[in-house]
């Protein structure tokens, strides 16, 4: 050994023991359960040449029924899915192409958590996202599928006192006295105002540790387009033979969508927030993968299906009802996606 690599040792050496006398390192304190199975299957698919996939991202079981239930899910005979984190992504091929599908679960922590996995782990060129919506355009109705061309977070709120709407460069403001019935009594609604703010984007393409201030996430332009070509496409109008929708279902491309943690079923927050943004869809997971895809630098599309009026229907809200036909009307228009790609 020479002077030099004996000196490289020392070094070496010398740096892996101030870790560890440091506290920022030790082997003791690993966990000896630690599972590496499902890193090694992701290693092993990407070391084989796995990708570019196509990431597909859902939200609930009947979505899930749906889609596996309407395409010709071909597994990879090798990896056909890897568990992370609770969560299973599957991997095959959809009309000849590559994709990794996963379900997130509801909401917004939950759909960043497994769209950034998914791009982590796996070779991603895009992320379809999709699922089932409240209707909020009165032009639209159930069954119907939408492609928006963007997205906005509805959910980040400031909850102001009563005559409190100074807010500089907040978006809009919702007064919920003047909701009260009836109007003009006198009374005063202790809840006050809210205050919709902006999202903080961190972007690669931006200047680091900077966010930009965003309202609005917009769908990939190319990707866009190329779903305008499903614009009349063949949707379901009945559940089975007993149970119909009045009229045809149709696909729309181009319209606004809204996101919060929050399960729209009433009428006067539907209006407001149709007349406020107009936005035409309300889910709890969207802007979430857009945010995340738009920080990472992916293409990225939203599929929503119309399950329900988001409370301006008479009676139950019809999820339950029209869900599944919804979700597979969205799966048909995933699937002529995917074929275009």
């Amino acid at each position: 050994m020479s002077s030099k690599d004996h000196s490289l040792c020392l070094f070496a050496l010398f740096v892996f023991y101030f870790f560890v006398s440091s506290g920022f390192l030790s082997v003791s304190s690993l966990p000896s359960d630690i599972n590496l199975e499902p890193a090694i299957r992701v290693r092993g698919i990407n070391r084989r040449g796995g990708g570019p996939y196509i990431g597909l991202v859902t939200v609930i079981e009947t979505e899930e029924d749906a889609f596996l239930g309407s395409v010709d899910f071909r597994p990879d005979p090798f990896r056909p899915f890897v568990d992370l984190s609770g969560r299973r992504f599957r991997i095959g091929k959809i009309h000849g192409k590559n994709v990794v599908y996963v379900r997130c679960g509801i909401g917004l922590v939950n759909a960043a958590m497994a769209t950034q996995q998914m791009i982590d782990a796996f070779r991603v060129k895009g992320i379809v996202h999709f699922g089932i919506a409240g209707n909020l355009n009165n032009s639209m109705s159930i069954g119907d599928v939408t492609i928006p061309k963007q997205i906005a977070s509805v959910g980040l709120w400031d909850w102001l006192n009563p005559g409190k709407t100074d807010g500089g460069q907040d978006v809009a403001f919702l007064d919920i006295g003047s909701y009260s019935v009836p109007q003009g009594d006198g009374s005063v609604n202790e809840l006050g105002t809210i205050r919709y703010n902006y999202e903080e984007l961190y972007s690669k393409s931006g200047k680091t540790n900077t966010p930009q201030k965003k309202f609005w996430i917009n769908t990939n332009s190319q990707w866009l387009h190329l779903a305008s070509d499903l614009e009349g496409m063949e949707l379901l109008q009945c559940v089975n033979s007993s149970l119909c929708l009045p009229q045809k279902p149709k696909l729309v491309v181009g319209l606004k969508g809204a996101t919060a943690n929050v399960f729209v079923d009433n009428a006067a927050y539907r209006n407001f927030l149709y007349n406020t943004f107009e936005v035409s869809s309300s889910d709890m997971e969207s802007s979430a993968v857009m945010m995340t895809c738009a920080s990472n630098g992916y293409p990225v599309i939203v599929i929503r299906g119309l399950s329900d009026l988001a409370g301006a229907q008479s009676g139950d809200n019809t999820v339950r009802k029209f869900g599944s036909l919804a979700a597979t009307n969205t799966a048909r228009a995933v699937l002529g996606f995917i074929k275009k790609l």
